[in-house]
C-alpha cells in the first residue's frame, strides 16, 4: 500500500496502491468516503483513474446498499486467457497474420454485431425484468462480439520454459449491460431525489438492499455477468477453431482462466457481510488465479491472489490509463506509437468519427504494467508473464 488518506471531510480513510492518484479520481474517492454506508475504507488499486462517479480501479464495500455506478456501465466485463500446447517456435509470422485476419473477419468488433441470432441456454432463464426482456433480442446478436474501446483479442507467448502460444481476450456484456446500468442508475437518481438523500453528486446515487429496485438490479446485474462470460467463451471457442484450421492442432487443452472486473457481490469482510463493488478491479483471494493485462504492445500477467484484507481481497484489472483517448490522439504521433508496436502484428490505427487517426489505445496512453504489478506485490504474486505477438482491437 502506498498511502492512507484521511481528512476531516471524510467518514472513512482511503487506502491506495496508486501513487500518485490523479486529481479527478481522488475527488471521486473522497466523495465515496463521505457516504454513510461505506464500510471501513475506500481502496484504490494501482491502475486507478477517473471514471463515472467512482474511480476505475476502485473497490468499495457498502452496508445494505448497492451503487450502480460503482459497478460501471460494462457489467461483467472481464478477461479470458487460454494456454495452448502449441510450441511458439512452430508458429511463424505469416500464420499469426492469417489467424488474426480471419479472427477479425469472423468476430464482429466495435459497434458491429452478428446478423443472425446466437443461441445460449441462459436466454431461456432470463429474469422477468422489463429492461432485460426488452434487450434480449438485441443481445442474441451481440453474443460472440468483441465491442470497442479497450477490448481486444491477443495472441501471446509465455516467457517461461517451454514457450507456448496463448490467447487472451477482453470483453464484456456489450450494449446489454450498458442498458441495464443506465436504467438502474436513473432509478437510483430518482429515488435519492425523492428521499432528499445527502450525496455529493448524482453519480453516487444508490439503491437500498431490500427495495424492489435493488432486487431487480442485482438480478439483472448477475444476468449481465453471466452473459458477459458466455460472450467471452463464445469468442474463445471460435478462436480455437480458427487456430486449429491454420496450425493443425487436433485438440487445444482446457487450460483456461477467466476473471470479471465490473460487478458487486455480497462478501464477508472484517466480520460483516457487505456488498463489495469492484469497478475495474478483480478478486484476489488467497490462491485465486487472476489475469492482469497490459496495453497493446506490452506484456500481461497471470497472477495468484494473496488475500490482502486491506484491498478487500482485490487487485488491479490492468495497466490503467495515464491519459484519456482524446489527449492521447492530440499529443502522441503515429511514428512513436508504431515504434512501440514493432514486432507485434496489428492492422494499424483506426480513425475517429471526424476521420482523424485514433491513438487512444496506443501503449503510451497506459501506465507501465510492470510498475503496476510492482505496486501490488502485497496483493498478488505474478506467476506467468505473457508477451504479445499479435492483437485485434475493438
Amino acid at each position: 500500500m502506498k498511502f492512507v488518506k484521511y481528512e476531516s471531510c471524510q467518514r472513512v480513510p482511503i487506502k491506495s496502491w496508486c501513487d500518485p492518484v490523479e486529481e479527478g479520481a481522488m475527488e471521486q474517492a473522497i466523495n465515496l468516503s463521505k457516504m454513510p454506508f461505506v464500510y471501513r475504507h475506500v481502496a484504490l488499486m494501482p491502475d486507478c483513474h477517473q471514471g463515472y462517479g467512482v474511480p476505475i480501479g476502485g473497490v468499495v464495500a457498502c452496508k445494505d446498499v448497492i451503487i450502480p455506478n460503482a459497478v460501471g456501465v460494462d457489467i461483467g466485463c472481464g478477461m479470458t486467457a487460454l494456454q495452448t500446447n502449441i510450441p511458439i517456435k512452430e508458429v511463424d509470422v505469416h500464420q499469426i497474420e492469417n489467424i488474426l485476419t480471419v479472427i477479425k473477419q469472423t468476430i464482429p468488433v466495435g459497434v458491429d454485431h452478428h446478423e443472425e441470432e446466437h443461441e445460449w441456454e441462459g436466454f431461456d432463464n432470463a429474469p422477468d425484468i422489463p429492461i432485460v426482456q426488452q434487450e434480449l433480442n438485441s443481445a442474441r446478436k451481440q453474443l460472440g462480439t468483441l465491442g470497442g474501446g479497450n477490448h481486444f483479442i491477443e495472441l501471446q507467448e509465455n516467457e517461461e520454459a517451454g514457450k507456448r502460444l496463448w490467447v487472451m481476450l477482453h470483453s464484456g456484456s456489450r450494449n446489454f449491460g450498458y442498458k441495464i446500468a443506465k436504467e438502474y442508475h436513473q432509478k437510483a437518481v430518482k429515488l435519492c431525489e425523492l428521499w432528499y438523500s445527502d450525496i455529493p453528486n448524482k453519480d453516487l446515487s444508490f439503491l437500498p438492499i431490500g427495495t424492489k429496485e435493488a432486487r431487480e438490479y442485482i438480478k439483472a446485474m448477475n444476468f449481465a455477468v453471466e452473459f458477459a462470460l458466455a460472450n467471452r467463451l463464445s469468442m474463445m471457442n471460435k478462436i480455437k477453431e480458427i487456430i486449429k484450421s491454420f496450425l493443425g492442432e487436433e485438440e487445444l487443452p482446457p487450460i483456461m482462466y477467466d476473471v470479471c472486473h465490473n460487478y458487486a457481490r455480497l462478501e464477508n469482510h472484517f466480520g460483516r457481510n457487505v456488498w463489495v463493488h469492484r469497478k475495474g478491479a478483480i478478486s484476489a483471494r488467497y490462491g485465486e488465479t487472476g489475469i492482469i493485462p497490459g496495453s497493446m504492445g506490452t506484456c500481461s500477467y497471470i497472477v495468484t491472489g494473496l488475500g490482502n484484507v486491506d484491498s478487500f481481497q482485490s487487485c488491479s484489472h490492468g495497466a490503467g490509463r495515464r491519459m484519456g483517448r482524446l489527449e492521447a490522439s492530440r499529443t502522441l504521433t503515429v511514428e512513436e506509437c508504431n515504434r512501440d508496436m514493432e514486432g507485434i502484428f496489428f492492422q494499424g490505427w483506426g480513425r475517429d468519427r471526424k476521420g482523424n487517426v485514433d491513438l487512444g489505445e496506443a501503449p503510451q496512453a497506459y501506465k507501465d504494467i510492470n510498475a503496476v504489478i510492482d505496486a501490488e506485490r502485497d496483493l498478488v504474486t505474478p506467476i506467468i508473464k505473457l508477451t504479445p505477438i499479435g492483437v485485434v482491437k475493438g
